[in-house]
């Protein structure tokens, strides 16, 4: 079994991006293979990662469900499903992306659903580690991938507002049963000293800050890859630091 790294979290705080400094991590330190979910419908994850979009998982599911006679005679549905999936797997340098998407036809998803569920459960044991780009809330991964994550990154500000969402991330994990290993919080764009006792009332493990990082931004705005970003970035140099405690099985 892969090790399973999830991202969660509002919007507008990064999880995006510390989900493509994860990967970049992962491959620089050259730690095992790697396979990168965009789980939101967004897909902004390929183009930090610098890849355009093959296709997605959603798309297949629409054309299954509404022409189901594209199957071939004689082809079991859930291998012609998972052919489907695994050629919309693209290849990266160093990395592998899939593209969850969203379907949006107005077909029964109820048995591909059913079949992508077994597909992604043998597809995460091919690789080492899986990073998943996840939408807003957990319900949209728990539903369509998987229900077991070693590693639940829960990205927020150091707001009120959004460490009460992180907290209430944290308990929607119990609430549609989603296995956790280790349920984590990371503050971003933040320069100053993160109050203790806030932290402590998300139930999470801390982590630790990332600063907010002028060089980071004006990448994401150019719409560069996180592999253009200096290694002298400072975020970059704490990042270092604080992806051990991601990646780490122990």
């Amino acid at each position: 079994m892969g090790y399973v790294i999830t991202m969660a979290g509002k919007g507008g705080t990064g999880k995006t991006t510390i989900a493509a400094l994860i990967i970049r991590s992962i491959k620089n330190n050259k730690l095992g293979s790697v396979l990168a979910i965009d789980a939101d419908p967004n897909s902004n994850l390929g183009e930090l990662l610098g890849t355009k979009n093959k296709g997605s998982i959603g798309a297949i599911l629409d054309d299954i469900s509404a022409s189901p006679d594209k199957i071939p005679v004689g082809t079991p549905k859930e291998r012609f499903i998972q052919y489907q999936i695994q050629s919309a797997i693209q290849e990266g340098d160093g990395f592998d992306i899939l593209n969850m998407g969203a379907p949006e036809g107005p077909g029964c998803y109820c048995y591909v659903n059913n079949c992508l569920r077994g597909i992604m459960a043998g597809l995460i044991k091919d690789y080492d580690y899986i990073v998943i780009d996840n939408e807003a809330g957990l319900e949209h991964l728990s539903r369509r991938i998987t229900r077991y994550a070693d590693c639940l990154v829960v990205v927020s500000d150091a707001s009120n507002i959004g460490l009460k969402s992180a907290q209430r991330i944290n308990e929607l994990t119990k609430q549609v049963k989603f296995e956790v290993k280790r349920s984590t919080l990371l503050i971003n764009r933040f320069n100053k000293n993160v109050d203790k006792e806030k932290i402590r009332e998300t139930n999470l493990e801390y982590l630790g800050s990332l600063p907010f990082d002028l060089s980071l931004e004006e990448l994401s705005l150019a719409s560069q890859s996180i592999f253009n970003l200096k290694s002298d970035s400072p975020v970059l140099k704490i990042f270092n630091t604080l992806g051990e405690k991601i990646w780490s099985h122990n």
